[in-house]
């Protein structure tokens, strides 16, 4: 598996396209804002999406979520906890940001329950529960891969805001201690925003977890 980090946005988010070699199917992972040019790396690469993936319903994960779908008409995944959030502008913070429109988009169309293993076509990969930030905030585990998508839970070197709508500092803290920092060491970690890092280089060096 390969993957194409793709920052939109005002504030910059995360916006991740994973790639099978063999076949170019692809999932999409939050994909927040500037739907062209998300597609045009899309189809740069010839790509067929499968599904897009959202670590949590914040408007800057969730911007560009409606034109994704329409245009490859595919389904999203969403914790059962931020379910109404897509189209909620005060649950997914878009009313109190004055550099973006208000955000309102259709609910996703799968609903992620619980921590499990889900296999779309050719990836397959863990859903883990990563509550604090929001609380249906989820991370998605390629353990073949060595990588850990985590949204805004972990950054490089600092760690997601817990004063958002649902969010809980202490539960942010326990979610990395025990779901993220026990991943194997030299696990990839690709955030929300900024930098990739590793498990091991946060579990070290990060300021807010020592």
């Amino acid at each position: 598996m390969k993957w194409t980090v793709c920052p939109v946005g005002p504030i910059q988010a995360n916006c991740y396209i994973l790639e099978d070699e063999k076949t170019n199917e692809a999932l999409i992972i939050d994909p927040g804002s500037e739907p062209e040019k998300i597609a045009a790396i899309v189809e740069e690469k010839e790509l067929h999406p499968l599904a897009i993936l959202l670590t949590h319903a914040h408007f800057d994960h969730i911007g560009a979520l409606d034109p994704a779908r329409d245009r490859w008409r595919i389904p999203a995944y969403l914790h059962k906890n931020e379910s109404d959030w897509p189209s909620d502008p005060k649950k997914n913070g878009s009313a109190f940001f004055s550099m973006t429109k208000e955000v309102r988009t259709r609910p996703a169309e799968k609903t992620l329950t619980q921590e499990n293993a889900l296999t779309i076509g050719p990836f397959s990969f863990d859903v883990i529960e990563t509550p604090g930030h929001s609380p249906g905030g989820v991370s998605f585990y390629f353990a073949h891969d060595q990588a850990v998508f985590c949204g805004d839970a972990l950054f490089n070197g600092s760690i997601g805001r817990s004063d958002g709508y649902g969010a809980d500092g202490l539960q942010l803290l326990k979610s990395i201690r025990e779901k993220l920092l026990t991943l194997p060491e030299e696990t990839a970690v690709f955030p929300g925003h900024g930098f990739s890092t590793t498990v091991g280089q946060e579990a070290e060096t990060n300021p807010f977890l020592i």
